[in-house]
């Protein structure tokens, strides 16, 4: 009976796991038609964009009446034509465009798209109609669209190749009409941060700038339903906010003091660092599907951010959610990583995981082994859960007799309390402890959770291969071969679990069909999930074998009928019944 119900409670876990999973993980809207340029255009803050309606184009043309009729204002400092400035480090590739002082293509050099280049994280199909990352955003319209369209003179462009120091650049405009920008840019020659800093001024009047980044993050590598869509990302009073494109319909503005803010996706985050008190705003934008392609329409999130003394944001962050890259920047960073409410297990999984890769390097080996050590560290547990279930199981008759003699009485019924005075009185006899099958096993699954979080949320995972058809172990199995065998595994540890006597038929059949929609489930599931799970179930058959010879076929007693019971026996070994007769 105990072992049925661990069963049970650990298949339910597992349920809830992906229930959740499915339906309570809000889904990103797709919306009928597609943000027109006017919705987030340079002029327009991103709230205005979200304050749209769904499916509808803002009633505000692209261009406003107000800049036609306009005089043109000649240029004092810049630049006569556009051209872009790359910025190459260790790990990034930056393209900067000295019109509006604007990046135009950020790639990851160690995180490679489908066609195995390295990653872009600009969303460029956009780049026409929406702002590219580090647009500006002023009250006067005038000087918005001028600073945000202007070519700007540029001044420390690096030499071509890699560079082995940090990159400052600086992009500065000026025209007849008073306006003036400057933009100033810090790269390290490692890393994934961005120093910036900002001034516009209209005559002798500094404005106040929103610094916008345009869509993010633009991974199209990741396609499956247990990646996490582009979300808003706060981070402000020790908590972390995440904002799906429906809680940004309800409300598009925040106000506070936050340590980082802006979006992030399943494995990549572009955020302000350490801003302080500012309004960031966000608006979801659609990506269309491409034409006569399969693939579902896209939906990014926009944001902008503006601090409340006036000032630019000086650091920025946009690049991978690796753990130790972000451990390095700030300890609250890492809680960027959604890794649930296991992290404090999730953590020390992951070192070892990358500990174990360091010897083997090969991040799907690495899980097989370090499942093996999990399970072997586990082992006394669960060779104690089976033994004293096999105590329960050996008493079944014992215990059944017990709750047939009073099966006929109420639950309500004061001498009920007399089966349970039984029931210890026999647990303690026989030296059973009823919960001491379940204990062991419930102590397992905090480190089941804490596996699942991480063979699914971690980036290290991300496009790397394992074997034969395994080329990327964060999307699921091509051929559902592990899938496969995780199932036919499970089928074979549920057949090998000791049938339990007067054990409810129908429980058993759906028992024995759990494993089948574990299959089904894990066909859509990471192939690293699906090879973790597989290699827990042939090492739980092979424990279970030797278990099994250890403590050798159970022992089950047999109890007598209650009416055999009852009959006395007398003097010379002759029942009263047999002594009345003779």
């Amino acid at each position: 009976m105990e072992q049925r119900r661990v069963l049970l409670a650990i298949v339910l876990a597992f349920l809830v796991v992906y229930l959740w999973q499915a339906f309570v993980v809000k889904p990103l809207p797709k919306p009928a038609g597609v943000a027109t340029p006017a919705q987030t255009s340079a002029r327009q803050p991103p709230a205005a964009a979200a304050s749209t309606p769904e499916g509808t184009a803002a009633s505000a043309p692209a261009t406003p009446p107000a800049a036609a009729a306009e005089p043109a204002a000649e240029t004092l400092v810049g630049d006569k034509e556009e051209r872009e400035i790359r910025v190459e480090t260790r790990d990034v590739i930056a393209v900067f465009t000295n019109r509006g002082a604007r990046i135009r293509s950020w790639r990851l050099k160690h995180f490679l798209d489908p066609g195995k280049q390295p990653l872009e994280l600009v969303e460029t199909s956009l780049a026409s109609s929406h702002p590219l990352p580090f647009s500006l955003r002023t009250p006067d319209d005038g000087a918005t669209r001028a600073v945000n369209g202007a070519l700007f003179a540029v001044k420390g462009a690096p030499s071509g190749g890699e560079q082995a120091g940090p990159v400052d650049l600086a992009f500065e405009y000026r025209d007849s009409a008073g306006r003036s920008a400057t933009k100033r840019f810090h790269i390290d020659p490692s890393g994934y941060e961005i120093g910036f800093s900002a001034a516009v001024a209209q005559g002798d009047r500094t404005l106040p700038v929103a610094v916008e980044w345009g869509p993010a993050v633009g991974d199209v590598g990741a396609a499956s339903r247990y990646v996490t869509a582009p979300e808003g990302l706060l981070f402000a009073n020790g908590s972390v906010q995440r904002l799906s494109p429906k809680d940004i319909a309800k409300q598009s503005t925040y106000d506070n003091d936050f340590r980082y803010a802006g979006v992030d996706d399943h494995y990549f985050i572009a955020v302000a660092l350490f801003p302080g008190p500012s309004k960031v705003s966000y608006a979801p934008v659609t990506i269309p599907a491409p034409p006569d392609s399969k693939q579902p329409a896209r939906t990014l999130v926009a944001y902008s951010i503006e601090r409340n003394d006036g000032a630019a944001p000086q650091k920025f962050f946009f690049g991978p959610k690796d753990f130790d890259v972000l451990a390095s920047i700030d300890r609250d960073f890492v809680r960027a990583i959604d890794f649930g409410m296991f992290s404090v297990l999730v953590v020390p999984l992951l070192r070892s995981l990358k500990w174990v890769n360091g010897y083997v390097g090969n991040y799907g080996w690495s899980i097989v082994l370090l499942t093996i050590i999990i399970n072997a560290i586990m082992f006394p547990l669960r060779h104690k859960s089976v033994v004293s279930m096999r105590k329960m199981q050996e008493i079944q008759p014992e215990v059944k007799a017990i709750q047939d003699r009073y099966a006929h009485l109420k639950a309500t019924d004061p001498a009920k309390q007399k089966m349970n005075q039984e029931l210890m009185t026999l647990y303690r006899e026989r030296g059973v402890n009823p919960a001491s099958g379940c204990v062991p096993m419930l102590l397992t699954l905090p480190v089941l959770y804490a596996f699942y979080a991480l063979l699914s949320k971690s980036i290290e995972l991300r496009g790397a291969p394992f074997v034969f058809w395994i080329h990327d172990l964060s999307m699921p199995d091509p051929l559902f071969i592990t899938p496969v065998l995780m199932g036919l595994s499970q089928l074979w540890m549920q057949k090998m679990t000791p049938t339990q006597p007067g054990a409810d038929p129908a429980q058993q059949k759906m028992m024995m069909f759990m494993p089948v929609m574990f299959t089904f489930f894990f066909l859509w599931a990471p192939a690293g999930l699906a090879i973790y799970y597989a290699v827990s179930n042939i090492w739980g058959i092979g424990q279970q074998y030797l278990t099994n010879y250890l403590i050798g076929p159970p022992t089950i007693r047999t109890v007598r009928p209650p009416a055999e019971r009852r009959l006395k026996r007398v003097g010379g070994g002759k029942t009263e019944a047999a002594a009345k007769e003779s």
